[in-house]
């Protein structure tokens, strides 16, 4: 099980990265004492993404993390709605895929299902 993935986003970024998660089902939870002020963590059926609030933050322009949104229409129309940019993707595995590009530039996949398992 994957726990979680660390992204850098600019602190002017703060507001905006807590809400695209939260459309996406992730909630807030206490990140520990020491760090707390420099970080935020949400969470989603035992996963977490973790902020890492940054004035020199770094975007990969290919690697990303992906959501599987159960409710795949429902999440990019409220992505869309939000005012993030979201676009469709190839049907890899006969699924509908989109990418939004979450506040700091972070590519983010949506699935509405993930891949079939392998074997």
């Amino acid at each position: 099980m994957l726990q979680h993935v660390s992204i850098e986003i600019p602190p002017a970024e703060k507001e905006r990265a807590l809400e695209f998660w939260r459309l996406l089902g992730f909630e807030p939870v206490p990140a520990p004492g020491p760090i707390a002020e420099f970080v935020d963590w949400v969470e989603r059926d035992g996963t977490q993404i973790h902020f890492i609030y940054t004035d020199a933050a770094v975007v990969p322009s290919l690697g990303h993390p992906a959501v599987v949104a159960p409710e795949f229409e429902a999440t990019v129309e409220s992505l869309d709605g939000a005012g993030f940019e979201v676009e469709e993707a190839d049907r890899l595995w006969g699924e509908r895929r989109a990418f939004a590009i979450a506040p700091g530039g972070h590519r983010v996949e949506l699935m509405a299902a993930p891949p079939p398992p392998a074997g």
